[in-house]
């Protein structure tokens, strides 16, 4: 049984790649990674999934940095930014970080699509 839930968006380039590399690094299988787009239901509006980063740890719903630190927890090779991020000034700066890429984000899924359809 797996110890942390991750939903992601398997229509953003960014986050295929991401989670892509996250499976590859969950050796011990840990994590389940559930598709928003699967149709298996999300724990939230959809929308709202689909607009910040979400995991459940423990039967915790989280969000944005406190999600990826769950997620992180349960990969050896990521397991020290995971715990450092049980601090909450790290946490907060984190938090910070990840919504100044929400900001970018938009831009950045642009050109991660315009370089598959290069490679295609």
């Amino acid at each position: 049984m797996s110890a942390v839930t991750v939903w992601y968006d398997s229509a953003c380039p960014l986050c295929r790649r991401e989670i892509a590399l996250m499976r590859r690094l969950d050796r011990d299988a840990r994590i389940t990674f559930v598709d928003l787009h699967s149709g298996t239901g999300c724990p939230l509006d959809q929308g709202a999934m689909l607009a910040r980063f979400h995991a459940s740890e423990d039967g915790q719903l989280l969000s944005g940095a406190a999600a990826f630190a769950a997620m992180w927890r349960q990969i050896p090779r990521l397991r020290w930014l995971g715990r450092a991020a049980r601090n909450p000034r790290i946490l907060a700066l984190l938090e910070r970080t990840y919504i100044a890429f929400l900001r970018i984000r938009p831009r950045l899924q642009g050109l991660a699509r315009r370089l598959e359809g290069d490679r295609a």
